[in-house]
């Protein structure tokens, strides 16, 4: 899973927005291994999952290693993705 965040933290790097296709993708990816691998991620779950990542100092901080900023990215491209189904 960490490394779909290594993921999140290349496309931001990229210049990419977080509405861009590329991120939404790996929103689409991040769903889809959660789903595989613990348990249904509905989009509900998934944008709850989007707002404790920057909301939890240790989620934070543990997806940040990939760069600063990055639990931030990937909450946005969480939240339009959840919304935009």
């Amino acid at each position: 899973m960490m490394a779909i965040f290594a993921e999140f933290a290349a496309c931001k790097k990229s210049g990419a927005s977080a509405d861009s296709a590329e991120a939404q993708a790996h929103v689409a990816k991040l769903q889809a291994h959660i789903t595989d691998n613990y348990y249904t991620c509905t989009d509900e779950i998934l944008s709850g999952l989007g707002k404790m990542y920057v909301a939890d100092e240790r989620f934070k901080k543990n997806i940040d290693k990939y760069g600063e900023g990055t639990s931030e990215f990937a909450s946005e491209a969480i939240e339009i993705y959840s919304r935009g189904k």
